[in-house]
């Protein structure tokens, strides 16, 4: 059985491969091999030291952004889904311990490259966490430059269970009570544990309570809350939670001015902060469902169903 289940799951899935060519309305046919870059900032969602691109000009393409303490790595599965349903997907990498703001203007750049590369000028980012900061950063009126606007793209933002209101847990270190009774050191200490980000991150700074205007060419922003209340990362005998899945609560996710402009479509979903995204053992069911409904990922056709359980079986 071991020999004949990845042959019958490679047949099912090579059957039901998407043709070489846009799976949405309008995009030009894929007529030629794609592109090779190399664009600081982008890479494969792979683990891999190779950071080389192979990129379809004709076809849309989605960015995918980690949160802290994670990497490319974690939507390597995610990227074979999007593949799956016909779709090209890619990472943006980054130093968790650098400023948001930093890490903000390198994914800025980082699309801006990107667009300049392709015919079809549609990019949906997709950022969970940390990186939902950045992101929404990053597609701000204060990170624009002119060749934006010389050529611009459409692009859609994605968001998974990002801290808008910042971090609860790092609140101590924006207090100025604390660092001026602590002589200093509570910073020196909040900078050991988060870098250069340390500040940022808590609900006293800036970057907190002034996110900035979504670029005019942003067509929606799709918000997703986690409920992350109860949820398990991983269990011991009779289903013993043995840790926790929660990071952020509900209150630390919103932020009026975020949250309140036309183009913010704002859902919540009941998952842990892992489970929303997948990990090695639990497939994003939930995730690729609210994508599929929100049109993000190309929905899944009835001949096809079978084949994606069988991937999500191999790949989580």
């Amino acid at each position: 059985m071991r020999l004949v289940y990845p042959a019958i799951l490679a047949m099912l899935i090579a059957a039901y491969s998407p043709p070489s060519y846009g799976g949405e309305a309008g995009d030009q046919p894929y007529l030629q091999p794609p592109s090779t870059l190399q664009i600081k900032g982008l890479r494969p969602c792979s683990a891999s030291a190779d950071t080389t691109l192979q990129i379809d000009r004709n076809k849309p393409v989605i960015v995918l952004t980690h949160g802290c303490l994670d990497s490319a790595a974690r939507f390597k599965a995610l990227g074979k889904v999007f593949a799956f349903q016909g779709q090209q997907a890619i990472c943006f990498t980054y130093n968790d311990r650098d400023s948001l703001l930093k890490s903000g203007s390198e994914l800025s750049n980082a699309l801006q490259q990107l667009s300049e590369h392709q015919n079809n000028k549609k990019m949906t980012v997709i950022a969970h966490s940390q990186g939902g900061l950045i992101a929404r950063k990053a597609l701000t009126t204060q990170h624009a430059k002119t060749k934006w606007e010389d050529n611009p793209p459409q692009i859609n933002l994605v968001t998974i269970s990002a801290p808008f209101s910042g971090i609860d847990a790092a609140n101590h270190c924006g207090s100025k009570t604390w660092r001026t009774v602590s002589l200093g050191l509570v910073s020196s200490i909040c900078w050991v544990i988060s870098g250069d980000k340390w500040f940022e991150i808590t609900d006293a700074s800036e970057f907190i309570q002034n996110p900035g205007v979504l670029l005019p060419q942003l067509q929606r922003h799709l918000k997703i809350d986690t409920d992350e209340q109860g949820s398990c990362r991983s269990f011991g005998p009779n289903n013993q939670c043995l840790e926790s899945d929660f990071v952020f609560n509900l209150d630390e996710q919103r932020l009026k001015p975020i949250d309140q402009p036309t183009e913010v479509k704002r859902i919540e979903i009941a998952a842990g902060h892992t489970e929303i995204v997948g990990d090695y053992q639990t497939p994003p069911e939930k995730l690729i469902t609210a994508l599929q409904q929100e049109g993000i990922m190309n929905k899944t056709t009835a001949d096809k169903k079978e084949a994606l359980e069988l991937l999500l079986s191999r790949l989580y």
